[in-house]
């Protein structure tokens, strides 16, 4: 019965202080407070650095857009998104067909960004994807029209051109929109085995032809400083006789003779065959 009679009286207390007058205007006071802070926060916002704030009303995108900084916009009316206008980069991994129909799969890194007086259009008309809607798709696009113009050999030779096409054929594309390509990367050009191995002998078969070349050059070299010593040599020889010649006076030719005998009369041979000694037949003489 006691605490029957205890939880009336706690009964009654609740009673009489949900019934207080100054509890319930502190609550309401406290509810006021609370949904002024709540509105007073969703009427400003903060756009930061390197970005722009493109405003929606009512589901409306505003023309313009908020620069960097704190702006009003109307609580639970208007919303703002934020477009980010830093150089952004994007990877794009994409397979095109050479002039020479092989597969060339090309790993790129773009360097672009928003134009900031346009980011309202980009956002109205394509929405905050436009990475995936527009900038992919143009790279796809004109990396292929590149390839196509460059042998599978000469892709990885004039890799800066296809960098440079890439961003003349990209700004050309986006600009008109608000997108700007700043530069492009190739990461990574592959082909396929059957390309690669043809590479590879072509060039063992290039160098093997450039040794053959280098042998024979060395060889022809070769016979013609053999050649040149040669007519130096038969030259210098054909002097020395003809200096020789013109100093054989007959009075030398004689003396010579006379250096050259040993004191013995020559011999001769017969009809017969019999060895007649000149010395013999002028001392009988």
């Amino acid at each position: 019965m006691d605490n029957m009679g205890n939880m009336g009286n706690m009964g009654n207390v609740t009673t009489v202080n949900v019934k207080n007058p100054k509890l319930k205007k502190i609550i309401i006071i406290a509810v006021v407070v609370v949904l002024v802070l709540f509105i007073g926060f969703n009427a400003f916002t903060i756009v930061g650095a390197g970005h722009t704030g493109v405003v929606v009303t009512m589901g409306k995108v505003n023309e313009g857009v908020l620069q960097e900084g704190i702006h009003l916009k109307i609580p639970f009316i208007q919303s703002v998104v934020m477009i980010d206008n830093r150089i952004q980069k994007l990877e794009v991994q994409t397979e095109a067909f050479s002039k020479d129909l092989q597969s060339v799969d090309t790993k790129l890194a773009i360097n672009y960004r928003v134009d900031t007086s346009k980011s309202y259009s980009i956002y109205k008309n394509i929405g905050a994807n436009y990475e995936d809607v527009l900038v992919t798709p143009a790279v796809n696009e004109v990396l292929k029209a590149i390839t196509a113009t460059y042998t599978a050999e000469e892709t990885v030779t004039n890799r800066a051109l296809i960098s440079d096409g890439l961003v003349t054929g990209l700004n050309e594309k986006l600009n008109s929109i608000g997108l700007y390509v700043t530069d492009v990367n190739i990461i990574d050009f592959d082909f396929s085995e059957a390309f690669i191995t043809a590479i590879e002998e072509k060039q063992v078969a290039q160098q093997q032809l450039l040794k053959a070349e280098t042998e024979k050059k060395t060889a022809i070299t070769n016979a013609e400083a053999e050649a040149e010593a040669a007519k130096v040599r038969a030259q210098g020889e054909a002097e020395a006789n003809e200096t020789l010649a013109k100093s054989l006076t007959s009075a030398v030719i004689e003396n010579k003779k006379i250096e050259k005998w040993n004191g013995e009369m020559p011999k001769v041979t017969s009809d017969s065959g019999t060895i007649i000694d000149l010395g013999d037949t002028a001392d009988k003489k």
